[in-house]
């Protein structure tokens, strides 16, 4: 099989909605595994893929990385979004964190602070069980169970209770016109209630979310404090939304 004919059978899987591990399409074509990956390499320098820790998902509406998948991509970038975030909370503070991979970076970030964090996410809850100085509140709500985190009805009648100095939001999409997205409905309701509770409403996001939409609408990039990203963020698509808001750039800690 050439390799064009082999990538287009690749797509066809993505596409179908099956992400593809590596290890299973290098016996699926008997070839290594060093040639699979040049493949997802190349299909995702064309647009056509996303790829994951050991393999790739589709770039369509609705295709939704597990967490596992979403723990260890472009982890490097996450955590120096991060650490920028992190700067810019004062000791004293009462902040949410969202739930989310970059969030749980936030959270690993600001330990040793003394702080209130409220949160709906359980992992970020858990970030903090040895820090005797950042009291946790963590929301009620309809339990998630693939990300681990608390959304709907019951949460966002808590959130209406606080006001909270920053609040740090996390989504899976960002369009420069239709804004940040996000793959489930409850999901965004209980974000709209977040940044309506928010003094500061920061959103962090990795440049893979940037220039892609998903199901339904969080808020509009106007509606946003400020985005925090990484150095590879598209400069056509800075400009663009610079008009909206403002965007930090992380520094880069990775040598």
């Amino acid at each position: 099989m050439f390799a064009e004919e082999r990538r287009n059978k690749i797509i066809q899987f993505i596409n179908a909605g099956q992400p593809v591990k590596v290890i299973e399409l290098s016996s699926l074509f008997t070839v290594s595994e060093a040639t699979i990956r040049r493949d997802l390499q190349e299909l995702e320098n064309l647009g056509l893929v996303q790829r994951t820790h050991g393999g790739a998902v589709s770039v369509q509406l609705g295709s939704e990385l597990s967490f596992q998948d979403r723990e260890v991509f472009l982890l490097n970038e996450k955590r120096d979004i991060a650490a920028t975030a992190a700067s810019m909370v004062n000791d004293g503070e009462t902040i949410l964190l969202d739930a989310g991979t970059t969030t749980r970076e936030i959270a690993r970030a600001l330990c040793g602070r003394k702080l209130t964090v409220v949160t709906n996410s359980m992992d970020v809850a858990f970030v903090f069980a040895e820090e005797p100085d950042i009291e946790v509140l963590l929301l009620g709500g309809t339990w998630r169970k693939s990300i681990n985190s608390l959304v709907g009805p019951l949460t966002n009648a808590m959130l209406k209770l606080f006001c909270f100095d920053k609040v740090f939001l996390a989504a899976n999409a960002i369009d420069c016109t239709l804004g940040a997205t996000t793959h489930h409905l409850a999901e965004a309701e209980t974000k709209r209630a977040m940044l309506q509770a928010g003094k500061t409403t920061i959103l962090v996001a990795d440049h893979s979310k940037f220039d892609k939409k998903t199901f339904t609408q969080i808020c509009s990039l106007d509606e946003l404090s400020m985005i925090i990203t990484d150095n590879g963020m598209n400069k056509d698509t800075l400009d663009i939304i610079n008009n909206y808001t403002q965007v930090v750039i992380a520094e880069s800690t990775t040598l």
